[in-house]
């Protein structure tokens, strides 16, 4: 008997806390290989690095808590970001301008989409893989195939600038996860969420809008896209319409490995940003190793596979 509850309690602590410690053993192997690791350099890098990955992420955590999925991310981060420079160039619109039109266009992307899956019934699957085309081909016709250039430097600040010594993208994703976390622990509107893919028809026998939920999430969802996308194009310096190939599945990675099921209903945007900061360390420690990038995605891919193992055993436990 005490035989199982020590096994009970340990596999409670390595379910609570498994992901921190995979996320410590991952660093100090990292920095064991390589001394260029733990610097504070590299740490800002890392982090630079991840913030417009981990600010989809947290979009899309909402989105798949609800049960959905949401494959059009990267071509609203390329959208956005080519309707925002359009905006953004010198002595033209205030700064205010373009970031409005790169948020309030993702908005509108995921209203589009929330309605299209809720009224009409189709699966998420189905309507956001058709929205990934069709705002692909949108910042394509919007910039006529050529990259947005010649942006102000306000715009440029935004992805490029550091506050008080720390890079303006980085603040931006504190601020995201900071309100996004208030949101879902500390709001109905976050236990609505969480009650929607946890089990919809208790959900909507207990009176709970299991539609206008599902339309709100996918519109924060887009509309953090939007957001992600102005950061890219100020970061890069150009609105450009082919950027953003595959930031929906990194998204989705980040996700998963962060412990949200792909069922929802179970996540949180914690576990995001701890996911989005393991892919993060573990592809600049490979970069610091000199490993080729083909290698990082097959290490990528089979953490995701493992990440989603681990998901299903615990459910069906």
């Amino acid at each position: 008997m005490r035989e199982k509850y020590e096994l009970s309690r340990n596999s409670e602590f390595l379910q609570k806390y498994g992901l921190m410690l995979a996320f410590i053993v991952i660093c100090i192997v990292l920095s064991l290989l390589s001394p260029a690791f733990l610097t504070t350099k590299n740490i800002i890098n890392v982090l630079r690095q991840i913030s417009i990955n981990a600010i989809l992420a947290i979009g899309v955590t909402y989105v798949i808590l609800t049960g959905g999925i949401d494959l059009s991310l990267g071509s609203i981060v390329a959208i956005t970001g080519v309707l925002a420079a359009t905006f953004a160039h010198p002595e033209t619109y205030p700064l205010i301008i373009p970031i409005l039109i790169g948020i309030i266009s993702g908005l509108l992307i995921g209203v589009f989409n929330g309605l299209i899956i809720t009224r009409f019934n189709v699966a998420p699957f189905i309507v956001t893989l058709g929205m990934m085309t069709i705002a692909r081909g949108g910042a394509l016709v919007i910039s006529k195939g050529r990259p947005v250039s010649n942006l102000s430097d306000s715009f440029n600040f935004i992805g490029g600038g550091d506050l008080f010594g720390i890079p303006l993208p980085i603040l931006i994703l504190v601020l995201v996860f900071l309100l996004s976390y208030f949101t879902l622990e500390k709001t109905k509107f976050g236990r609505y969420v969480y009650a929607v893919g946890g089990n919809e028809e208790a959900a909507r026998a207990s009176g709970i809008s299991i539609n206008k939920i599902k339309m709100a999430a996918y519109s924060i969802c887009a509309g953090l896209a939007g957001l992600a996308g102005i950061i890219q194009a100020s970061r890069i310096t150009t609105g450009q319409p082919n950027i953003g190939s595959f930031y929906e599945l990194n998204a989705i990675a980040a996700v998963v490995i962060g412990g949200t099921s792909l069922s929802g209903g179970i996540g949180s945007v914690a576990g995001t940003i701890l996911g989005a900061l393991i892919i993060g360390v573990i592809n600049n420690g490979l970069d610091l190793l000199n490993v080729s990038s083909y290698y990082q995605q097959i290490v990528k891919g089979l953490i995701i596979i493992g990440a989603v193992i681990l998901d299903r055993e615990k459910r069906l436990k």
